[in-house]
């Protein structure tokens, strides 16, 4: 067994077939099709069953599958880390909520371009749950999304803390009014991003406590036109209080504080334990850690 077999076998389990993994591999079926079967004689054990719409994966294919990708992975880590010489260079991809990019990252993100004119550097932003996602997939090298995150496989770093604040039209009035207003209407109709958004969650959150049910929910896939929703009288929702003048126009919409409590937010960045910080990450990590605003998560 070796790390071309692995990668050969890696390819037919994720594309469900030998012809989709020879044309990704840019080799020939009978070539996929001879180490998949010297691997299954070596090991003695079937690694697929065959059918005919391609094959999918026996118990034991499962099995293997997990350090098929992990040794790969490990491979491209180590052929990383010997080209690694300390200087920032070559690919950084990094990940950010929309209010983030918008708010925090486009001075650091031209600082560092400035900087470090070797690094080809790429930002992708989504929702704090796809961006976890992508860190796990190690689709990317890191990323900034809402706090907080648990889980075993991430660590994390506090860069950013924000003051969130319920938007609503002007002249909307306070929280227990459209609470009261959206009871006798059928229902407050709130305005977020899509599912795995942080602030909405946050804001269903809020809501409930108040007793606010049967939430009608309008989905945006822009901060741009949630802003341009709420200013238009169409619902409400929850952002950072910083957006406000540095990104639009103050005036446009009401803000409306809320407790301590549920006004704090933490942002964290978040990178995969196993990964290594290349020197790429760690001088655009130090922008941020040279003001001391970096701390641990707790």
């Amino acid at each position: 067994m070796n790390d071309r077999d692995l990668r050969v076998f890696e390819a037919v389990a994720r594309t469900g077939g030998i012809g989709r993994a020879a044309a990704e591999l840019n080799t020939v079926q009978s070539n996929v099709t001879a180490r998949i079967r010297a691997l299954e004689e070596e090991l003695g054990l079937p690694l697929f069953e065959r059918h005919s719409r391609g094959v999918v994966l026996t118990a034991a294919g499962r099995r293997l599958l997990p350090y098929a990708g992990r040794v790969g992975q490990l491979l491209a880590d180590a052929a990383r880390a010997a080209r690694d010489d300390g200087t920032p260079g070559g690919p950084l991809t990094l990940g950010a909520l929309e209010t983030t990019a918008a708010l925090r990252l486009s001075p650091a993100l031209a600082a560092y371009a400035a900087a470090h004119p070797a690094v080809d550097l790429a930002l992708r932003t989504g929702t704090t749950a796809e961006l976890v996602a992508e860190v796990l997939a190690r689709r990317v090298d890191g990323t900034f999304v809402c706090g907080p995150v648990h889980h075993p496989d991430l660590a994390a770093e506090v860069v950013f803390e924000e003051e969130l604040v319920l938007l609503t039209a002007p002249g909307a009035g306070g929280l227990d009014r459209l609470l009261a207003d959206g009871t006798a209407s059928g229902g407050l109709r709130i305005v977020v991003l899509r599912a795995g958004c942080s602030y909405r969650q946050r804001l269903e959150e809020v809501l409930a406590r108040r007793g606010a049910v049967g939430l009608r929910r309008l989905e945006f896939g822009t901060l741009e036109a949630i802003f341009g929703c709420v200013a238009a009288g169409l619902g409400i929702t929850l952002l950072p209080r910083a957006l406000i003048g540095p990104v639009w126009a103050a005036g446009r919409v009401a803000v409306h504080g809320l407790t301590p409590a549920e006004a704090r937010v933490e942002t964290l960045f978040i990178r995969h334990r196993d990964a290594p910080e290349t020197s790429a990450l760690t001088a655009f990590l130090d922008l941020f850690r040279a003001d001391g605003a970096v701390r641990a998560a707790e």
